[in-house]
């Protein structure tokens, strides 16, 4: 494909095809929201800030929207400990809240953040994630999915590798000499 950056391997989603899905997503969370009042979305920073950016802007039901930071220590390509960096700014008990995640790989981060904020005592809690890898059984549900991808190392549309390609309007595969170096 003519133009595409030498660390990319193919184009796995579209910017189009992200863009029609992502307003697929949010017709259905409007719907399955329309009469609990504000829907409190939790952003997982930095990798869904594109993605949650542009899923507010097709709700139409009211919202807020905060942001978490998770670091997870490891190993350059392998999930490790999570331990929150950024913490919500308010309270969410009685709260209707989403977790919006760009990916969920082993599922170890999504899973840590569903159980501390579920003892956090919300009206209700589900999670949207714009990919998922096909890894294994998880602990908690991806109750709002984009995409399912092959279990290879993608960037753009907030995803990146060493804090390159996050803004690319695409996902796509990054070669694995890239990360394997």
């Amino acid at each position: 494909m003519n133009g595409l950056h030498p660390d990319l391997a193919r184009i796995l989603v579209p910017e189009e095809t992200i863009q029609a899905h992502v307003k697929v997503l949010a017709h259905q969370i409007s719907l399955d929201y329309a009469d609990k009042g504000p829907v409190y979305l939790v952003g997982v920073l930095r990798g869904a800030f594109i993605f949650l950016a542009d899923l507010v802007r097709h709700l139409t039901i009211p919202h807020v929207v905060d942001f978490m930071s998770v670091s997870s220590y490891g190993k350059s390509t392998e999930s490790g400990v999570v331990r929150i960096v950024l913490d919500l700014r308010e309270p969410i008990d009685n709260q209707h809240v989403i977790i919006v995640e760009d990916i969920v790989d082993s599922g170890k981060t999504l899973s840590y953040l569903y159980n501390m904020l579920k003892s956090r005592n919300p009206a209700s809690l589900r999670t949207c994630t714009l990919v998922q890898k096909p890894k294994g059984p998880l602990d908690v549900p991806v109750d709002y999915l984009g995409f399912k991808i092959p279990d290879v190392w993608v960037v753009g549309y907030g995803l990146d590798y060493a804090d390159k390609h996050r803004t690319l309007p695409y996902i796509a595969e990054l070669k694995a000499s890239v990360y394997t170096k």
